[in-house]
Parts: structure tokens; C-alpha cells; sequence
């Protein structure tokens, strides 16, 4: 029989599977962990398949001794950073399993972990700097890892109703950029954008989790960029026996309600999942050849932006209804962009229409907090030819 791929029951999570969901919330950074908690091997070759190395494969298990061996060089040339030789002759499986384990060469064990992480982003940005792309060759390339991913989904009748991707259009990215007092066109995570509809909110946890395993890996979720207003996460492990037992082996800080956003143009009733990947991409060989012969040595995979939601179709209704509609959205947010290019600064020193927007804030509030339950900014939800008609997103 073929052993097709499903969905995991909550019941059948890992404490790696509820970390690397809850990261996704959250928007954490991995570098702040202090452990990984991977049961055994097909977990790892699970992880380092979704960063596009392949261990099977000579060349790439090349690359990934290179990176480890540059991540220890790094640690002991400005740290003397002191390691014990069983780690540093480990494989990277069982560097892996250490870093799960106890003791000193747990600690070691991550913190070349950590520096692997970094150093093979680093290749990969400046990989993609090196090469004659153009951002629409790129994107195909991407839009095409993740068509291949949702679309298997989608045959093997996963809980999804809807999926929609696309790019950004120049007018949107205008409209953004003025829109806000701190904004540059560096800071655009959604140029590229997907978004899955799950059929019931309860579906929404484990999609997340199957797309860290076979779309992109936890580890690359952008910190600082999550949006969680639709999920208490202690009290939803709570209301499971299975994920409870793992909350007091929780890392990476303090529980909260949600994850706030900082858009001032959404309305209180928005409810969304909404993080940013730099996801990982691996280049085909004809377009690995196109580069200069001085990058072959940062290996085949690039990093790219994206902009990820995900909800469930009643919320998505609900989230038609009101001032949390696409279309009140984006009045607000016209209206705050002609105020500023008419005025300036001047508009700081007028007293507000009622129906007009708050002037924006510099960042996201702390989140201690009282969380807020609004949007990021979700103008121009992605859309393609694809598209089933359906409610527009405030993305």
C-alpha cells in the first residue's frame, strides 16, 4: 500500500512538534532556545530536508560538514570557545540527538547548532545577491515549491477549502510604503504571499505544523513578524491531556494571550494567523549555472521573503462583517495616505476626524501588554488567476 501523507492527530505531537508550532505564533527566535528536543533521526533528516540539504546526497552532506565546520572555527576563533572532541567529530545527526541530550556537550552541541543556522542563511542571501535573477524569476521558483506542497495537500484531501497566492502589485506596494512613517522598502515581507483556509479552527494547528515539515522549517520563521490573534496558547494545550504534559518543558519565554500587530488601520474584530518565512529554496542546476564560479562554494539553496496566513472559513467570514472588512481597511488606510501627502507633518499638529485612523505607531507594543486582536497590514489579500471567489483578506 502507499503511505500517503496526513495530517497529525494532537494527540500524536512531539514536544519538537507543539515548539515549532508555538514558534510560528509567536515569532520567536530560534537562536533564543536553549535545547531541541528531536526524538530520533527520521526527525532530523525530516528538519534538515525542509532547509533543502539532502543527506543522502555526497554534495550536500559536504555542505553541511562545511557549514558545521565553519560554525566551529567561528566559536573558537573570537571565543576560544572550548569543544569537546566527540562533538566536533560528530555527524550532524548525532550533533542533532547531543543537542537534545544534557550536560556540557548539550550546551556545545547548540550552540554550533545556533551558528549553522546563521551561517547557511548568510550563504544563501548572498548566493541569491550573486546571481543574474530577476525578483519574478525568484518568485516562479518559490510559487512553485509551495503549488507542489498545498497542491499534494489538496489531492490527498487535507481540511483545506481554500488556497490563494500572488504577488503584490506596484500600486499596493505605493499605497503601503506611504501609508506608513517607518516603513522602507526593505521592511516589505509580503511582495510574495500565500494563504490557506482551513475547513475548522481546530485544523489550523496541525496545518502548521505539517507545513513546518514539509514547506518551510520552523527555524526560518522571521522573528518579530507573527501575528496570533485567534489562539490563547496555554489554554489550548491546557484543554488537551497529550499537550499539556509538555507546556513545563516549554521554552523560549513567558505564555501570553496572542501575538499583537502593530497596524493601526486594522479593526479590533480582525482575526488571523499571519507570520513571515524566509523560506528556503533550492535553485535548479540550470539556474545555479548562471552564477559566478566564486559562489559554488555557498551550495544550491537561496532564502526567499514570504508572507504566510492562515484561518479558518467561519473567521474569514467573520472577518468580512464590519469595519474589519477589506474594504473599510482599505479606506482607512487611503485616507491616511492623502492626509500625509497633502499635509505632512502638519496633520500631527490638527485634532483627528472621528472617522479618520490613528497616526502609527513606531512599533509593536510589548507584549506584556494587554494583547491586541487586530491585523498586520493585510491590504490586497494574494490573489491569482486560480482564485475561487471568495471574502478578500485585509492583507
Amino acid at each position: 500500500m502507499v503511505n500517503r501523507d496526513r495530517l497529525k492527530e494532537l494527540d500524536e505531537f512531539t514536544l519538537a512538534d507543539l515548539e515549532a508550532v508555538r514558534l510560528v505564533l509567536r515569532g520567536d527566535s530560534v537562536v533564543d532556545w536553549h535545547r531541541l528536543n528531536f526524538q530520533d533521526e527520521q526527525e532530523i533528516r525530516e528538519f534538515c530536508m525542509a532547509q533543502e540539504l539532502h543527506p543522502d546526497e555526497p554534495a550536500d552532506r559536504a555542505r553541511m560538514n562545511a557549514i558545521k565546520s565553519e560554525a566551529i572555527n567561528y566559536l573558537r576563533r573570537h571565543f576560544e570557545y572550548p569543544i569537546p572532541k566527540p562533538v566536533e567529530q560528530a555527524s550532524i545527526e548525532e550533533l542533532f540527538l547531543l543537542a537534545a541530550g544534557r550536560g556540557h556537550r548539550q550546551t556545545c552541541a547548540c550552540t554550533i547548532l545556533k551558528c549553522m543556522h546563521i551561517i547557511h542563511h548568510l550563504d544563501g542571501r548572498e548566493l541569491l545577491f550573486m546571481l543574474p535573477m530577476s525578483d519574478q524569476e525568484i518568485f516562479h521558483v518559490v510559487e512553485e515549491k509551495v503549488y507542489r506542497v498545498i497542491g499534494s495537500m489538496l489531492a490527498e484531501g487535507f481540511p483545506i477549502t481554500e488556497f490563494v497566492g500572488g504577488r503584490k502589485n506596484k500600486d499596493s506596494l505605493y499605497t503601503k510604503l506611504l501609508s506608513k512613517r517607518d516603513a522602507a522598502t526593505a521592511q516589505v515581507f509580503d511582495k510574495l504571499r500565500f494563504r490557506v483556509v482551513a475547513r475548522e479552527r481546530e485544523d489550523i494547528i496541525p496545518i502548521l505544523q505539517y507545513l513546518t515539515k514539509k514547506l518551510f522549517p520552523f527555524n526560518y520563521v522571521v522573528p518579530a513578524q507573527s501575528i496570533n490573534s485567534m489562539f490563547h496558547f496555554k489554554r489550548f494545550c491546557q484543554k488537551n491531556d497529550h499537550l499539556k504534559k509538555f507546556l513545563s518543558e516549554m521554552q523560549a519565554g513567558r505564555d501570553e494571550d496572542y501575538t499583537p500587530s502593530d497596524n493601526v488601520f486594522s479593526a479590533d474584530s480582525y482575526r488571523v494567523i499571519h507570520f513571515v518565512v524566509d523560506m528556503p529554496v533550492r535553485l535548479p542546476r540550470k539556474l545555479l549555472e548562471r552564477a559566478p564560479s566564486t559562489a559554488w562554494a555557498l551550495g544550491p539553496v537561496v532564502f526567499v521573503i514570504c508572507e504566510f496566513q492562515v484561518i479558518d472559513r467561519e473567521t474569514e467570514a467573520a472577518n468580512e462583517q464590519g469595519e474589519a472588512s477589506h474594504a473599510k481597511y482599505k479606506d482607512r488606510q487611503k485616507k491616511a495616505v492623502m492626509r500625509r501627502l497633502q499635509l505632512g507633518m502638519r496633520e500631527m499638529k490638527t485634532p483627528r476626524r472621528s472617522d479618520e485612523p490613528p497616526a502609527p505607531v513606531s512599533r509593536r507594543p510589548e507584549r506584556t501588554a494587554p494583547p491586541p486582536t487586530p491585523e498586520r497590514d493585510t491590504a490586497d489579500r494574494p490573489r491569482d488567476s486560480r482564485r475561487r471567489p471568495g471574502p478578500r483578506s485585509q492583507r
